[in-house]
């Protein structure tokens, strides 16, 4: 396959190396000349261990070389990859000037050129950059429509300074955002021979996938951090507690508590949350991260409530309200925090619950639900059904496994505020919201 990749910074560079040492012939398009000469020469402009070599090599092969000629390189390509930068303005949004830039060349070389061609984007771009940025610059300056004549898609790179050769022939994935499946068939073929699951979505889910990824890098390093720092101030040795602490995949390391959702609550993750920031105020150690994960978790429960107080309707069915499925602890229950806030608003509730339920008869809170909460669990149903025909909103707050039959009882004019994602796979819509879906 014949690729053109757009800019000789670092990500272009081993992008358009390590294309070319897959096979495919590669013309790398610079406005810098010196880059240019450098690729030419058989040398690499950026330093990392085995890149000058891979370039060497293609350069000599007769698969790589570079250009200024954005349209010369356009004429001669299947596809086109963009590899600019996106640094930050002064206000922290994105500079996108060279993004637009080069799709504006390329535009211009698509405006004569009659065969298929697919620009791919590896520039790091927020959600809606393709659509509100890319494509209309290509559109506009090409003179043509994409999606139709020509296609568009997004292909982030996990590539990382120091062991890009790595990261590029052995990564976790392949991500490829395409909106028409003429592309989704067509750029995976770039990459056959790399051995890892290439997911194809969206192009704004593809957009998120690559900042989401980076945040979380950035919060690991900062938590790690501020673990080391309370460490030595303990007089602790930190990378002792992380190695540790990295060998639970079960649950650090993994995904199970990576799912969007409503707010954590349970007698553990509160409780030891304000220990340990209180022990670092003991100790004069600052800990930003670790300080802010309680507020924004009181934000989720806000969240929650603006959008019941966003329906308009006053009775309320609460279905579940432990902190999740399978017990009936209430001990910092966000769900509990929600119901008295409502209660306190003035609404009509109607709660199920069948663990908190057996738990007043017999379970280890039957105090605190008689004493700490009489006024809710006076409020609480004997049936899922129940609370059904009581309300005009239903509100899910965990997975119990009867929660799955709610639809076969709902009424054309009600509607359901789902904080668990009950539903998989379903987004909001006219009768159904989800809290960060």
């Amino acid at each position: 396959m014949r690729l053109s990749v757009f800019g000789i910074g670092y990500v272009g560079c081993v992008s358009a190396a390590c294309f070319a040492n897959e096979g495919h012939e590669v013309i790398a398009v610079d406005v810098n000349q010196a880059k240019v000469q450098i690729i030419n020469q058989g040398n690499s402009p950026i330093v990392e261990a085995g890149i000058g070599e891979l370039i060497s090599d293609v350069v000599k092969s007769g698969r790589l070389r570079a250009t200024t000629n954005s349209q010369e390189a356009v004429k001669n390509s299947d596809i086109s990859l963009v590899c600019v930068g996106t640094p930050s303005n002064p206000n922290g949004s994105l500079d996108l000037r060279y993004v637009k830039r080069v799709c504006e060349e390329i535009g211009a070389a698509l405006k004569t050129r009659t065969a298929g061609h697919v620009v791919v984007i590896r520039s790091t771009m927020l959600p809606g950059t393709i659509e509100n940025t890319v494509m209309p610059a290509l559109e506009k300056h090409s003179g043509k429509k994409a999606g139709k004549d020509f296609g568009v898609c997004i292909n982030p790179e996990f590539l990382r300074e120091g062991t890009s050769l790595k990261d590029f022939y052995a990564p976790a994935f392949t991500l490829l955002g395409a909106d028409h499946p003429e592309i989704a068939a067509i750029v995976p073929q770039l990459y056959q021979n790399i051995e890892a699951p290439v997911f194809i979505t969206s192009v704004k889910t593809a957009e998120m996938v690559k900042y989401a990824s980076n945040c979380f890098h950035a919060l690991k390093v900062s938590f790690a951090n501020e673990i080391g720092n309370i460490c030595k101030a303990l007089n602790i040795d930190s990378h002792e507690v992380m190695k540790i602490f990295c060998e639970d995949t079960k649950l650090n390391l993994s995904s199970y508590y990576l799912k969007p959702g409503f707010a954590f609550g349970g007698s553990c993750l509160p409780k030891d949350l304000r220990a340990i920031n209180y022990k670092a105020k003991e100790l004069d150690v600052e800990v930003p991260v670790l300080a802010a994960i309680l507020p924004s978790n009181r934000n989720q429960i806000e969240r929650a409530l603006d959008l019941v107080i966003g329906w308009g309707k006053k009775r309320i069915g609460v279905l579940g309200f432990s902190f999740k499925a399978g017990t009936d602890d209430l001990r910092e229950s966000p769900m509990v925090t929600l119901i008295e806030t409502l209660i306190g608003k003035g609404y009509e509730l109607a709660i199920y619950d069948r663990d908190v339920s057996l738990g007043r008869l017999f379970g280890a809170n039957k105090e605190y639900i008689e004493r700490g909460i009489p006024h809710i669990s006076q409020l609480m149903r004997d049936s899922l059904q129940e609370v059904v025909e009581d309300s005009e909103v239903l509100l899910i707050g965990n997975k119990a496994a009867e929660f799955f039959e709610l639809e076969s009882y709902l009424r054309a004019d009600q509607v359901v505020i789902d904080l668990v994602r009950l539903f998989e796979g379903r987004t909001s819509d006219e009768r159904y919201r989800g809290i960060c879906w």
